[in-house]
């Protein structure tokens, strides 16, 4: 069995991994019309990262941590907030920009990103999955020349990249990011959501082939679901059907 992406809009992803373990990053449904499906709809749930506390991000990772008892994994003081609000302290693993934890059978780095956060600073991930197959969600970030050094330390087979041009990196930045990153595929998030975002991914995958023509755009719909399997040989690119 196959790992499966599903994106629910915005920078909301759903990802079951071939060991049946399931993870979600920024869990944003309540208020985000990209969104088919609401936060009810989630019913088994292993891990909930959170890469800053915005509301489009935070989303109801608390809601969905409370009621199917999933860990939350998010900055040590975003943690506290949440401890704040109700979650149990078993339930909360806090972390920092460079560390590394185990979560849902992944290693997952903190890494970060060049954007605000109410609580602490904004963060991205990069996941390892026990096959080997590497994803990195950049949260909200603007580009910086540090990305350059995420790919130096891990393969990144697919990243997930912010292109609204708004809040974060525009198309022709995401696309920079993604040469610095060196990585196999790019999923472009944070479009379309709402009218002041980059409302569609013609711009990026034009500046990728500019600047990143090794880098493949998979093409994602909000509720739509890839199949991830990592490359035989290094080089080539990442299965991402």
């Amino acid at each position: 069995m196959p790992h499966t992406l599903t994106w629910h809009g915005h920078s909301n992803f759903q990802l079951r991994t071939a060991d049946g373990k399931t993870v979600l990053i920024d869990p944003f449904f309540e208020g985000n019309p990209s969104a088919g499906t609401g936060a009810e709809s989630i019913e088994s749930v292993d891990a909930v990262f959170i890469t800053h506390d915005h509301d489009d991000h935070m989303g109801q990772a608390l809601e969905i941590c409370q009621r199917t008892g999933a860990t939350a994994v998010a900055m040590f003081d975003v943690c506290g907030k949440l401890k704040d609000l109700g979650l149990p302290q078993e339930q909360c693993l806090g972390m920092n920009i460079g560390g590394t934890v185990d979560a849902a059978g992944l290693k997952a780095k903190m890494v970060q990103a060049m954007h605000s956060s109410a609580t602490g600073v904004a963060a991205g991930f990069i996941l390892t999955l026990p096959d080997g197959f590497c994803l990195y969600h950049a949260g909200d970030t603007g580009l910086f020349s540090s990305m350059e050094l995420f790919g130096k330390f891990h393969d990144i087979h697919l990243a997930l990249l912010p292109i609204d041009g708004h809040f974060n990196m525009d198309p022709e930045q995401a696309a920079y990011a993604a040469r610095l990153l060196g990585c196999r595929r790019t999923v472009a998030m944070h479009w379309g959501t709402f009218p002041i975002l980059e409302q569609n991914t013609d711009r990026f995958q034009g500046q990728l082939e500019r600047l990143a023509p090794r880098c493949g755009l998979v093409p994602m719909q909000p509720g739509e679901s890839v199949t991830l399997t990592p490359p035989e040989n290094a080089g080539e690119p990442c299965g991402c059907d």
